[in-house]
């Protein structure tokens, strides 16, 4: 079984480029297939989470707003780890459909829900810098930065592919295993936080 040819890497790349050039006229989410609609919905609470983060930073806008975004970003944080976590679940039950036993193979501490996530933030870092390079209102100096930095970006995210692609790979033929790891995020569980099951306690 080739991993490597049922989640295409190339594909992800040109679908993060498209769905970030698409949310910002339509925010509306198009997949429905495994494992592209979990693939979709990362991006999309990654693409969220950036937008918010913007906001958070502002200091000429209500206390509340920023408490908004805030609020914002622990949730599209919870969820983008959700996502991450439901792409490696898919992973594991593909190559358990397979025959290959989830324990064979040297442990890959990456996961594959990882690293997608991880070319998810940097289609996402390559967009917006790419909109400084397009400035007119900023310096000749500013915009060659800029170039710089989307030409690093771009190596940077095909040397994560091709690794992404040989883990596929190795995964496929039994060469390597992982595991999906749990994060357990604390901090929005109100059975978990002390500060919001003991609300009365100081802060």
């Amino acid at each position: 079984m080739k991993l490597s040819l049922l989640m295409e890497c190339r594909k992800i790349n040109q679908l993060h480029v498209d769905w970030t050039r698409m949310w910002h006229l339509d925010p509306g989410l198009a997949e429905n297939i495994e494992p592209w609609c979990t693939i979709e919905a990362n991006h999309h609470f990654n693409f969220q989470l950036w937008h918010e983060e913007d906001v958070a930073r502002r200091d000429d806008i209500p206390p509340e707003r920023v408490c908004q975004a805030k609020r914002n970003i622990d949730r599209y944080n919870q969820q983008r780890n959700n996502a991450m976590e439901g792409i490696d679940d898919w992973v594991l039950l593909s190559l358990k459909d397979a025959g290959i036993p989830p324990s064979q193979g040297a442990l890959h501490s990456e996961t594959p829900g990882m690293m997608i996530d991880r070319l998810s933030i940097m289609a996402l870092k390559e967009y917006h810098m790419d909109e400084q390079v397009q400035r007119i209102d900023v310096s000749a100096e500013h915009q060659r930065s800029c170039a710089e930095r989307v030409r690093v970006l771009k190596e940077q995210q095909a040397d994560l592919t091709e690794a992404l692609r040989a883990l596929l790979e190795d995964l496929g033929s039994g060469r390597r295993c992982f595991k999906v790891y749990r994060q357990f995020k604390m901090y929005n569980d109100p059975t978990l936080n002390p500060q919001l099951y003991a609300p009365k306690c100081n802060p």
